[in-house]
């Protein structure tokens, strides 16, 4: 039996292990309160970390004349979010700018880390999405109601619909309106989850094939480029998602700014 057979014929693996949330250090404030420290706290603040870094070392010594690649890259995301929010709310949507700018960072650096080697990936958590879109969304409903009072309710009645079917028509539209947070962070954490399982059952192939030798060389080659074509895919939707969480946040923040059909 070689290496990788006793590796295999010692350890069960489950694709969803490396979601599992582990204690790193067990803190209990009083008995009462369990803040104990995690992998995914160490991640998140990791991210923090990180972007706070790419930042300061992007905007450090940063000048018209010269611009550092970190600051081109900072140069051209602002301008990119900043012009889907202008389209998409208008410019009072600015206001909430440096929100989305925030979060589009910190959903992309989650989903990126999560593909290095021993990675945790934070948006693969539906707790983690969830409390994202959830804050978001109580936000834009009480920025509208104290904007614009009552007449923001006028965005649960289409308009020139029949007065009989006003309604039947206002309950889908708040079923409607109470499922976005729902839609928003499913979407995100299940295309997280998907694509990380995918890449650790596809591994997993390759493990397995290396245990037949020579054998498996050919499959193994096979399951391989697979992984690596899955990877690039990955890369791709950890920027997708970003872009698609925060442009439909300002979809839906444009609702609070003019609540109108």
């Amino acid at each position: 039996m070689n290496l990788i057979q006793l590796y295999l014929s010692n350890y069960n693996f489950s694709p969803l292990e490396q979601f599992e949330i582990l204690v790193v250090y067990p803190i209990s404030f009083f008995g009462l309160f369990d803040i104990s420290i995690t992998n995914s706290v160490i991640y998140v603040s990791i991210i923090f970390a990180s972007i706070f870094l790419f930042h300061f070392l992007g905007l450090f010594n940063m000048n018209i004349v010269y611009s550092n690649p970190l600051s081109s890259i900072l140069e051209f995301v602002y301008l990119f979010i900043l012009g889907m929010v202008r389209q998409q709310a208008g410019i009072v949507g600015q206001n909430f700018f440096p929100f989305f700018f925030l979060v589009f960072w910190v959903i992309l650096l989650s989903n990126l880390f999560g593909l290095l080697p021993y990675g945790f990936t934070v948006t693969g958590h539906i707790i983690m999405t969830f409390f994202l879109a959830f804050s978001f969304n109580l936000c834009f409903f009480l920025y509208g109601v104290v904007k614009h009072g009552l007449k923001f309710f006028m965005l649960f009645v289409p308009q020139g619909s029949p007065a009989f079917l006003i309604p039947l028509l206002v309950v889908i539209e708040v079923l409607s309106y109470s499922l976005r947070t729902l839609s928003l962070s499913i979407r995100l954490f299940a295309n997280m989850m998907a694509g990380h399982t995918l890449m650790f059952i596809l591994s997993s192939f390759i493990l397995s094939f290396l245990a037949f030798g020579f054998l498996g060389a050919i499959p193994t080659f096979f399951v391989f480029v697979l992984l690596f074509c899955v990877f690039v895919l990955e890369v791709g939707i950890a920027f997708l998602q970003a872009y698609v969480f925060v442009i439909l946040l300002s979809i839906y923040l444009k609702d609070g700014i003019s609540p109108s059909h």
